[in-house]
């Protein structure tokens, strides 16, 4: 049995990857689940996923809660912000759901953006909070 943590992080990786205007701006090999050594920006890593268990009295449920980091090479909130809009859009239209889990919500709950100071590089950091339970 998949992990509802895996299963979903597989479907955004494959749902972001398949969106052209995204790929586009950030090439084909630039998203990550971690943040990667040496990689020049753009790219986007899924920093983090928690999952919190939301069990009802018929199914087993999940609440996800997913941070997405958007990392853009010019100091620029507007260009990480571009990004970010994008992935939102693709998180929003995109029916994250898998043979093994039905995904019921996509909610974005915040961006934040930084200028790295050491790197001059600026970041939008998205949170989802997406609820799921197991496919039947």
């Amino acid at each position: 049995m998949v992990h509802p943590i895996a299963d979903l992080q597989a479907s955004i990786v494959s749902a972001l990857s398949a969106d052209t205007q995204l790929i586009a701006a950030i090439g084909s090999d630039a998203i990550f689940d971690m943040p990667p050594k040496g990689k020049r920006a753009p790219y986007l890593v899924i920093l983090r996923h928690d999952l919190l268990t939301r069990d009802t009295d018929v199914f087993p449920g999940h609440d996800h809660r997913i941070q997405i980091q958007i990392w853009h090479n010019d100091p620029s909130r507007a260009a990480a912000l571009a990004l970010a809009d994008r992935v939102i859009e693709v998180m929003a239209s995109t029916d994250l759901s898998t043979l093994t889990l039905n995904v019921s919500h996509v909610q974005h709950d915040r961006t934040e953006t930084a200028i790295d100071r050491k790197s001059g590089q600026a970041r939008a950091s998205l949170v989802f909070r997406i609820f799921s339970e197991p496919a039947v």
